[in-house]
């Protein structure tokens, strides 16, 4: 059975190392290929901003500011929400013994999701992305394209990695992942949240209307 003090020393173990790992590394030679991340420094990132409209001269700059902007925010609020705690292996095992609400890759990714596609963006199209699927290692994020263009030319867009702050790059260029589309997957969590709003707007009426009478 863990001690309190061998719980800690796992936990740090867990978080750190992969960090460890890829700052030892030059970013333009992890993997033997040229990568690069970045970190969004506000919620009108001009260096974002102008790479998700760079995509395709079809793509709308509002629909890239507000991409950005809701990027963004998704971070900070739930950051505030989840009580975010740095690092992420951190977060995840508060999470997973119930004292956090929030916080795993794919509860970040599927709150960005939905708040995306209720922008009903004109010029771009969304994509669940996954990495190292079904292994302890998976992580799940969203990817932006120009309609109609591949996902692997997409920028992708993470809430999870640095505990609520906007991380992007190029799918193609991540130093840590190799990702693939899920498009099911998007579909599934989108209905899925459709259904649940749904089903809280009739009992937002009925407590609405108890408090009337």
């Amino acid at each position: 059975m863990f001690s309190h003090r061998s719980l800690v020393f796992a936990v740090s173990t867990f978080a750190v190392v992969p960090l460890l790992v890829l700052a030892v590394s030059p970013p333009w030679e992890r993997g033997g290929r040229h990568t690069e991340l970045f970190v969004a420094g506000s919620a009108d990132d001009a260096s974002l901003r102008r790479r998700i409209a760079a995509l395709s001269p079809s793509v709308s700059p509002d629909d890239a500011r507000r991409v950005v902007y809701t990027a963004y925010m998704t971070g900070v609020e739930l950051r505030r929400q989840w009580r975010v705690v740095w690092l992420p292996g951190v977060q995840n095992l508060l999470v997973n013994i119930g004292a956090r609400k929030g916080g795993l890759c794919f509860q970040w990714a599927t709150e960005l999701l939905v708040r995306l596609d209720a922008l009903k963006p004109q010029t771009l199209e969304l994509h669940w992305a996954e990495s190292f699927v079904n292994t302890g290692a998976e992580h799940n994020v969203i990817v932006v394209t120009a309609r109609g263009q591949p996902f692997e030319q997409g920028v992708l867009l993470d809430n999870w990695r640095y505990s609520g702050q906007l991380v992007w790059t190029q799918v193609a260029m991540d130093p840590e992942y190799h990702w693939k589309e899920n498009k099911s997957e998007a579909v599934r969590r989108l209905e899925r949240a459709r259904e649940m709003a749904s089903k809280q707007v009739p009992e937002h009426h009925e407590q609405n209307k108890g408090s009337s009478n």
